[in-house]
C-alpha cells in the first residue's frame, strides 16, 4: 500500500492588534496538504478539526453560506463507488462555503472508456481545481492520486481501508453529545472486516483516549485487528457490557466474496443490535450507524429510531459541519490564491 502523504506543515499567525505587540500569537494551526486518513494525525491536528467544524455546526444549520472563505476554488466530487450521503455532504458543505462543485459521474465518464487512474489524475490536474474528493473501490487509490495532482486530495473512503470524515462526524457527534471522547467505551459491532468506517474510528478514537472494542463474528474479524490496541469480543453481551457508545456497521455483502454469515436472520439474532442486548450498555449509551441500515440485519427498528438514544439522524448532519472544517482548513495550504 501507498505510504501516506503526511507533510504537517506549521505556521503561527502573527497578532492582528498592533496594539499589543507583546501579546502570544495564535495557537499553532496544524495543516496537511491532504487527508487520506485517520492514521498519522495527531490530537491536536484531530482537536482541530472537531473545534471548527463545532463552530460550523449552526450556520449549517441556519442554511447560508460564508462564501468568501472558498470564493474563486474549485471543490471535485470524484466517486468511482455510489454514494448519496457523502457525496451530498460533500456537495453542501463546498456550497456553504462558497466554492464552485462540481459532481463528476463516473458511470458516464472516460473511466468507463478505459481510462486508467492515472489518466484521469491527469486530466484532473489539467482542469486547476483546488480540492479533490475522491471516493474508489481500491484501497490506496486517493493516495496514488495525491502524489499526481496539485489539488488537496480528501478521501471519502477507499475500499476497505479508511473513510476519514465518517470518523471525524462520528467523534464531534460523541463530543458534543457526552462532552469529551477520552475515557469512553466505544463499542464497534458488526463487519469490521470489511468496515473502512471501523479502521478510521480505531485510529481517531484510541489516539483521543477512549478504549475500543470490536464485536462480531470470528469471520468478520481482520487478523492482527488486536495490534490497534482493541479489544475482541465474539458475544454482543459482553461486548456491549459498560459501553458509552454503541456503534453499529452495515453487512458489506457486496465485498464478501464467500458467505461469512449464516443468513440474515441467524446473523441478527446472535449479532443485530435489539433492546435486550442494548440493555446490557450503559443506560445513557448512544447508539451510532454510519448508513445506510440494513434494518433487522445489524438493527431494530425501535433502536435505530430511539429519540433518546440514536443520533443516527445527528451523525448525517455533523457531517457537512465536518466536511466545511476539512474544506477550509485544507484550501488554505492550496490554491492560486495562496500567500
Amino acid at each position: 500500500m501507498l505510504r501516506y502523504i503526511q507533510n504537517i506543515i506549521c505556521k503561527r499567525k502573527p497578532p492582528l492588534d498592533g496594539t499589543h505587540p507583546n501579546r502570544q500569537p495564535d495557537p499553532v494551526f496544524y495543516r496537511r496538504k491532504h487527508l487520506l486518513a485517520i492514521e498519522g494525525l495527531t490530537p491536536p491536528e484531530i482537536g482541530h478539526l472537531l473545534e471548527l467544524a463545532d463552530s460550523y455546526v449552526l450556520l449549517n444549520r441556519s442554511g447560508k453560506t460564508q462564501r468568501d472563505l472558498l470564493r474563486g476554488r474549485t471543490l471535485i466530487n470524484l466517486f468511482f463507488e455510489d454514494s448519496t450521503r457523502t457525496r451530498t455532504s460533500f456537495e453542501l458543505a463546498g456550497k456553504r462555503l462558497g466554492a464552485d462543485v462540481i459532481n463528476m459521474s463516473v458511470s458516464t465518464s472516460s473511466v468507463n472508456k478505459g481510462e486508467t487512474l492515472l489518466d484521469t489524475a491527469a486530466t484532473l490536474n489539467a482542469m486547476q481545481c483546488d480540492l479533490l474528493v475522491v471516493r474508489h473501490d481500491q484501497s490506496g487509490a486517493p493516495h496514488l492520486l495525491a502524489r499526481k495532482v496539485d489539488a488537496a486530495v480528501i478521501n471519502a473512503g477507499d475500499g476497505t481501508h479508511e473513510h476519514p470524515t465518517q470518523a471525524l462526524l462520528d467523534a464531534l457527534t460523541i463530543k458534543r453529545r457526552k462532552g469529551r471522547i477520552e475515557g469512553l467505551t466505544v463499542a464497534i459491532c458488526g463487519d469490521v472486516l470489511h468496515s473502512r468506517v471501523a479502521r478510521s474510528n480505531i485510529h481517531l478514537l484510541t489516539t483521543m483516549g477512549s478504549q475500543v472494542r470490536v464485536v462480531g463474528p470470528p469471520t468478520l474479524m481482520p487478523s492482527g485487528i488486536n495490534d490497534l490496541g482493541v479489544r475482541v469480543f465474539h458475544d454482543m453481551k459482553e461486548g456491549l457490557k459498560g459501553a458509552d457508545i454503541v456503534m453499529m456497521l452495515r453487512l458489506q455483502k457486496e465485498r464478501m466474496t464467500r458467505s461469512l454469515v449464516p443468513s440474515a436472520r441467524e446473523y441478527f439474532r446472535f449479532w443485530g443490535l435489539d433492546a435486550e442486548k442494548l440493555a446490557h450498555a450503559r443506560d445513557d449509551a448512544l447508539v451510532m450507524h454510519p448508513g445506510p441500515m440494513n434494518r433487522g440485519v445489524e438493527i431494530d427498528s425501535a433502536v435505530a429510531d430511539d429519540p433518546v438514544r440514536s443520533v443516527i439522524k445527528e451523525q448525517v448532519e455533523m457531517g457537512v459541519a465536518v466536511r466545511m472544517a476539512v474544506l477550509d482548513t485544507l484550501s488554505r495550504g492550496t490554491g492560486r490564491n495562496d500567500v
